[in-house]
Parts: structure tokens; sequence; C-alpha cells
């Protein structure tokens, strides 16, 4: 079913998101339908990989804080940084390229307009944290994959020099923290 971007109808819930809804449109296979149901928003195998590698180092975060702006993925509080472990399909890593694949597939137009969506979204959130004085971190799932090693270090060492300079640390909602 060909359906404008402009023509896509948010439902009252997701409003606030500005993603398309599914509403115009139907699964394009029962196994299509299965993969997406299954894909999870935390714990997610890139996530769990950073993790092992990070509690290796002895590093102390917080995981998926409620109170923090867009609930990243690890939290190191004292050192106001937030780290989002970000799919490469679900963030649009080569976005040019994914999305020239994404036009020629089933359901093009949600697809296209719903990945632009989280990566606008992606970017209003990492500007608002910024402002309130988080260093945001974002991490492609096949950096992580690739070396989870050289991504914990290098997260390490900007915890140990955003922890040895004197700033105000941002408020965190007192919810899940």
């Amino acid at each position: 079913m060909a359906v404008a971007v402009a023509d896509f109808v948010r439902s009252k819930r997701a409003a606030h998101s500005k993603a398309p809804s599914f509403k115009n449109f139907s699964a394009s296979s029962d196994a299509a339908s299965h993969t997406k149901r299954s894909n999870t928003a935390r714990n997610t195998r890139h996530e769990l990989i950073l993790r092992k590698a990070l509690t290796a180092r002895g590093a102390r975060y917080r995981l998926h804080a409620r109170g923090v702006l867009g609930k990243p993925d690890i939290v190191f509080v004292g050192a106001a940084i937030a780290v989002f472990c970000d799919g490469d399909f679900w963030h649009g890593r080569n976005w040019t390229i994914r999305k020239r694949k994404l036009a020629t597939g089933a359901n093009s137009a949600y697809w296209v307009a719903k990945i632009q969506s989280n990566v606008l979204r992606d970017r209003r959130t990492t500007a608002a944290l910024r402002k309130q004085g988080w260093e945001v971190v974002r991490v492609w799932e096949t950096e992580i994959q690739a070396n989870a090693d050289a991504v914990a270090a290098h997260l390490m060492k900007r915890v140990r020099l955003r922890t040895r300079v004197e700033r105000p640390i941002p408020k965190v909602a007192n919810r899940g923290l």
C-alpha cells in the first residue's frame, strides 16, 4: 500500500513521539511480524556485551535511568555521562544507504518515516541532555560487537576525566535511581 509520509496519522498515545502509525499498514509476512515483535528496547545483545566489558573494568553505573531524559542505557551519575547503545537499523546508521534499501521494501513509507523520526528524536534528546550538563555518548551496535573492550576503555577514560573536573552535576529525578 503506497502512502505518502504526510498521510500518516498518529495515535493519541504516540502523538508526542511523532512516530508514524501502523494504522494504514499490514504486516508484509508472519515471519516479519514475529521478528519485529521480538526486538526489545532494553538489554539488547550489544548492550549486554558492553555492560560485561564495563563490569570487567570495575565500572559502576546505573541502567535505564528513568530520571534522565531519554532513559539512557547506561548512566555514570557522578560523571554525568549518559550512554546510548544504538542499534544500526533502528537509529539510522549509514542512513543514506539504508534509506535507499528501505525505499524498495514492504511498507517503505512507514519504515523510512519511522527511522527518520528516530534519528531526529535522538538528536533532540542529545541536545537537551547536553544543555542540562550531561555528556552524551552514542555507540553503534557494530562498534560494540567489533571491539567492546575498546568502547569500554573509552567510556572509562571519559568517566575519569569528568569526575576530576569540578562542575555541577545535573539534576536527576528521584525515580528509579
